[in-house]
């Protein structure tokens, strides 16, 4: 059987793009992870937030800069794109955000995203989140975008709300946790939505 229907976004357009880096309010900054930022993503992993909701594994440095060369790889393999999350004077990173699990043929893509404790409570996330999905609307092309989180974890939900992605739904038992299954939320928006 033939395929009829054509990719939404052309294999090859994402590693056409160089990654984009974007101001935000505040004087913050997406840009993409560097060596220098190794010990914030180890840091990350023994944040007890970020461990709660994020599951990450613990990370020696070696590890830390491991993945973090992964994650450029990945953009050029087309399947995830990366950023950290920064002051725009410069230093290491207080966060990530990212598009992972990329369909470029069926035109999605999930947001994920953390904050260490030195990037919270100034409303970047929704900001970042924001401008990334215009990002990857406008310039990669997607279709739909899609962030799940714990229904217990109502930042993430304020978050997603803030951003411009409206609730979907409620997926029962969808994730596993430390403290058992979680029910999830869905919130998603479409390319065609009306801006956040």
């Amino acid at each position: 059987m033939i395929n009829s229907i054509p990719p939404v976004v052309p294999a090859g357009r994402m590693r056409a793009l160089p990654q984009p880096e974007f101001e935000l309010p505040g004087g913050m900054l997406l840009r993409p992870w560097a060596a220098h930022d190794v010990p914030a993503l180890v840091e990350s992993c023994l944040d007890p937030d970020i461990r709660h909701w994020n599951r990450p594994a613990l990370l020696t440095p070696a590890e830390a800069e491991e993945r973090i060369a992964r994650w450029h790889a990945r953009w050029q393999d087309e399947e995830a794109a990366i950023w950290a999350v920064a002051p725009a004077t410069g230093g290491p990173a207080v966060g990530l955000i990212g598009i992972g699990d990329l369909d470029l043929a069926g035109g999605s893509g999930e947001i994920l995203y953390w904050l260490l404790p030195a990037g919270r409570g100034r409303g970047v996330m929704a900001a970042a989140t924001e401008r990334v999905s215009r990002w990857a609307f406008e310039d990669l092309g997607l279709h739909r975008i899609r962030i799940t989180h714990s229904v217990a974890n109502p930042a993430s939900c304020a978050i997603a709300t803030k951003a411009g992605f409206p609730l979907e739904g409620t997926m029962r038992g969808a994730l596993l946790h430390a403290d058992g299954w979680h029910d999830e939320h869905l919130h998603a928006r479409l390319r065609t939505d009306a801006p956040a």
